[in-house]
């Protein structure tokens, strides 16, 4: 096909669509691998969206009035990768060509922090549909806070997104859909890519129900669109733009595959490269040459460049606005940069060490003392909890909660959803401007669990409000008592775990949690009362952020053996150190962050666990791992089976979670 023929093709519109579609299958076709059939499909509505409607800046890719783009469905990330590249981002045409390979940013999946422009890191089905739910809801808190009536520097964003029936089966996004439409987020526009094909084949198989009704009865406004009708994709997102009271889902009925004579409509294309052959009969079906690689039409290159330009104004003239806003509001102007800046005062601990009496008290009720006081200090800290304020301690007593007449408030009723709001406190995270944090019972974190690796991943600074620790939940029996959960969590990389023993240890977990910028912390907390305990009189509270530190020194130089524990087994450890005390010398140590022990040196470890030393370790959980952090004799005190119903106490004594009861165990062991 000559290039004259190229260049009477006057519908630019569908030459950068068709162009879209031959790089994403080259690139899959050159790894061998990937997913070439949604970026076939969806072509024509993602040109359309970024070349006519997404306000951006390629030039500026963290400006904050930008709207969102989100690929939920994550296995078209050559789509993606695609339209970053041709509308200017910093992306080369040899990283389309290095898709998926090694050391490559142009990832099998889109990966937050790569490349500027992914929003999020998708690829596991339904999260992405949350995070931008959640990216809607911080936008929404933006507006509600700083926007004024006689100016347009600070607006309510557009949260895009493309989704797909695996992200639509997927639970988490049932729970997101539903709270979307109740709080009226009519800032999302979702484009539902409606190919009716699997992995397995046609989506009859699995999936029956009417998406329309469905959808509608979440309170979203709904519209079906053919994906290859150009006015009526464009009709769609002015109709959607200028809806004031819902979220809107544009139904987009397309062909996967599009564009190939052979494997369109058929589920061999959803996951699979075209082929050699296919791929050339493609080229030769969309009228482009056959005989070159990765090409791309001067008329597509001035298009996307011509928008890039009209992007760049636009944005230029919000400067002027944003710098007219700021003289106008400079309070507001202020509060903003300590937004956007993650402002935190300079003394912070203090501030919480104050807040925590010193008391025998569950450290749900302690932490309660310091979110009240980070409430007050912190401009940007939001947070709620799954149905679970009353229980958690997490209501910010001073403060309202969001809704959908008044997003000021900085307390959020996630409703009995800990899926969605896993991916909704993802979503306020990597949008920008809130330190943010969810809370739930610790055995419904299994239900976050996606969340939270993908919080991980991509280093977001997410707090995790995690009550009701262990088997001494009590009365709610197994179902409700934690026995794997702290293993479990404790074994994602990169998140930063605490199961604080007091006010103290609560006090700095929470300051540690604050002032970290990077990665997700949780807070680990229980529902029962924790005996106080003392410490030696040169205590630092800074010794808590080493991970471990001394509670009590052995009765003389030579130490006999060391007892470690956390949260409530402090306690328990320093009770089995008293009964013990006239037979052997002990070292007590409380490690209120594994994660935080084991980034310490190897002197300052051998200092608080000699490597002749005897360690027993106590924690009513699973013990899973800790013969993996001491390598001395060891005895692990905790659970190896599921709990039981009772009274607390009664199940401390069943377990064996006294201190009477351990300094049993201990003189057995040791004999």
């Amino acid at each position: 096909m000559s290039e004259n023929i190229l260049a009477s093709n006057k519908n630019l519109t569908t030459l950068a669509a068709n162009t879209i579609r031959l790089l994403s299958a080259e690139a899959i076709q050159k790894a061998n691998s990937g997913h070439p059939g949604m970026p076939m499909g969806m072509a024509d509505v993602a040109t359309i969206l970024w070349t006519e409607f997404l306000v951006h800046n390629p030039e500026q890719p963290d400006w904050i009035n930008r709207d969102r783009f989100v690929l939920s469905a994550g296995h078209g990330s050559m789509l993606l990768y695609s339209l970053l590249y041709l509308s200017g981002y910093d992306v080369t045409l040899d990283e389309l060509k290095s898709f998926r390979q090694w050391g490559s940013r142009t990832a099998g999946h889109p990966e937050f922090g790569l490349i500027k422009g992914i929003e999020t890191t998708t690829g596991p089905l339904g999260q992405g549909f949350t995070n931008a739910v959640g990216m809607a809801i911080a936008s929404k808190m933006i507006q509600a806070r700083f926007t004024e009536k006689n100016s347009d520097a600070i607006r309510s964003n557009f949260i895009y997104a493309i989704v797909s029936d695996g992200d639509l089966m997927e639970g988490i996004s049932h729970e997101a859909a539903s709270i979307a439409g109740h709080l009226k987020l009519d800032n999302i526009i979702f484009f539902y890519d409606d190919n009716n094909i699997t992995i397995e084949g046609n989506t009859n198989l699995t999936f029956s129900e009417d998406i329309q009704k469905r959808f509608e009865s979440y309170g979203w406004d709904v519209k079906v669109v053919n994906a290859y009708d150009h006015e009526a994709i464009r009709t769609a997102i002015k109709s959607a733009q200028n809806e004031k009271t819902k979220p809107t889902i544009i139904i987009s009925k397309s062909q996967i595959g599009f564009g190939s004579p052979n494997k369109v409509n058929t589920s061999e294309v959803h996951g699979s490269p075209l082929g050699k052959e296919e791929l050339l009969k493609t080229k030769e079906n969309l009228g482009f040459p056959i005989d070159k690689e990765f090409y791309i039409p001067e008329e597509v290159k001035d298009f996307f460049l011509h928008r890039k330009v009209e992007l760049i104004t636009y944005y230029n003239e919000w400067c002027g606005s944003f710098e007219l806003w700021k003289n106008n509001y400079s309070d507001k102007a202020e509060l903003l940069n300590k937004y956007l800046s993650n402002y935190l005062p300079d003394n912070l601990e203090e501030e919480f060490l104050a807040a925590v009496p010193k008391e025998s008290n569950a450290t749900r009720s302690l932490s309660s003392k310091v979110i009240q006081k980070i409430a007050d200090l912190i401009p940007n800290f939001v947070g709620g909890s799954a149905d679970l304020a009353p229980s958690t301690n997490t209501f910010m007593n001073k403060f309202s909660a969001i809704s959908s007449e008044d997003f000021s408030g900085k307390n959020f009723h996630f409703g009995i959803r800990e899926h969605a709001m896993g991916g909704i406190l993802n979503g306020i995270a990597a949008y920008g401007g809130f330190r943010v944090f969810g809370a739930t019972f610790f055995v419904f974190s299994d239900y976050m669990r996606p969340s939270i690796r993908l919080a991980s991943i991509m280093h977001l600074p997410t707090i995790y409000v995690f009550t009701h620790d262990s088997i001494f939940v009590g009365e709610d029996g197994p179902t409700h008592q934690p026995v794997e959960q702290l293993a479990a969590l404790r074994l994602i990389p990169n998140i930063t775990v605490f199961r604080p023993a007091d006010g103290v240890e609560t006090a700095m977990s929470w300051s540690y949690a604050i002032k970290n910028r990077k990665n997700p912390v949780a807070l680990i907390l229980t529902r029962q009362k924790i005996e106080l305990f003392e410490r030696p009189d040169n205590f630092n509270p800074e010794y808590i952020l080493q991970g471990a530190y001394i509670i009590s020194n052995g009765s003389h130089d030579k130490i006999d053996l060391v007892i470690a524990a956390s949260g409530s087994e402090v306690p328990v450890a320093v009770e089995a150190k008293k009964i013990l005390s006239d037979k052997l010398s002990i070292k007590v140590i409380s490690i209120p962050s594994l994660e935080l022990y084991k980034k310490q040196s190897d002197e300052f470890k051998n200092s608080l666990f000699p490597n002749d030393v005897p360690v027993v370790v106590i924690e009513a959980a699973s013990m899973m791992g800790w013969g993996d952090v001491f390598r001395q004799k060891l005895l692990t005190i905790g659970i190896d089976g599921f709990g039981a119903s009772g009274p607390y106490q009664t199940l401390a004594e069943k377990y064996g979670l006294t201190g009477k009861r351990v300094s049993e165990k201990i003189i057995e062991w040791l004999k």
